[in-house]
């Protein structure tokens, strides 16, 4: 197990990471703890994906929601996918649809604002003259900064590397182009990626994985790894930030 507070101040860690639309915990946490985040606009969108979607409480059950898209083809880049044109309205009904589950929620006061900033995104320009990837990687930002995280981030078709690379291949070749020493990547990616090989790459490979993290949702059994929409509704800004250190590096 490594101890990224022990790493040499030499050392830098990246993630990088598709975007994903008001992830759980997990994906903050991994934000928080890298020196810089490139976020993938440059990668297939699939829609059995969380690019576009997440799953909130509801009646005790988890329910999902999504941003709806124009219908285009499915080998389409992020970036080149746009919200449907009845965006604005479905943003509305989600809204009501989150104000219905959560309004007796104790942050709810304290959060409701931000995740409508977050959907409807009033304060810049508009939906309908963005792409998916903008859309999202708003609501990453949103969320970013009021749970105080500073990490660089940086959109990968900025990078000049070879594009047409695909995989783990793709990663070192990132890793390398930033300077990286090291790459975390999320539990997930265990059967993807392989120590020896980036070791082998000059790159040390470490995994996130988020604690089990429990807290009260109403009255009711405990549904985890939920939108981060829920954590801000039940522990609040402040109990957010608490849990961005509630992981452990492998």
């Amino acid at each position: 197990m490594v101890n990224p507070d022990k790493m040499e101040k030499t050392d830098k860690a990246i993630g990088i990471m598709q975007p994903y639309f008001l992830p759980y915990i997990g994906y903050w946490q991994l934000l928080n703890a890298v020196d810089e985040f490139i976020v993938y606009d440059n990668i297939q969108f699939t829609k059995k994906g969380w690019i576009h979607r997440n799953r909130h409480l509801s009646g005790g059950n988890d329910k999902m929601f999504s941003i709806p898209l124009k219908k285009d083809s499915d080998y389409l880049d992020i970036c080149e996918r746009f919200p449907a044109p009845q965006y604005k309205k479905d943003g509305i009904k989600l809204m009501r649809k989150l104000e219905g589950a959560y309004q007796k929620a104790p942050f709810f006061e304290e959060t409701f604002p931000l995740i409508n900033q977050c959907i409807n995104q009033e304060d810049t320009i508009k939906i309908e003259n963005k792409n998916l990837f903008e859309v999202v990687l708003y609501s990453v930002k949103k969320i970013a900064d009021h749970l105080e995280i500073n990490t660089k981030m940086t959109i990968s078709s900025t990078i000049d590397i070879n594009h047409d690379l695909k995989a783990a291949d793709r990663v070192v070749d990132i890793c390398h182009h930033q300077k990286a020493t090291t790459y975390i990547n999320s539990i997930g990616g265990t059967h993807l990626y392989d120590k020896q090989s980036f070791k082998e790459q000059g790159l040390k490979l470490c995994f996130l994985k988020a604690r089990l993290i429990e807290y009260k949702q109403f009255n009711e059994n405990f549904i985890p790894a939920l939108s981060i929409i829920d954590i801000l509704m039940f522990t609040g800004k402040q109990g957010a930030i608490k849990m961005l250190k509630e992981y452990e590096i492998l």
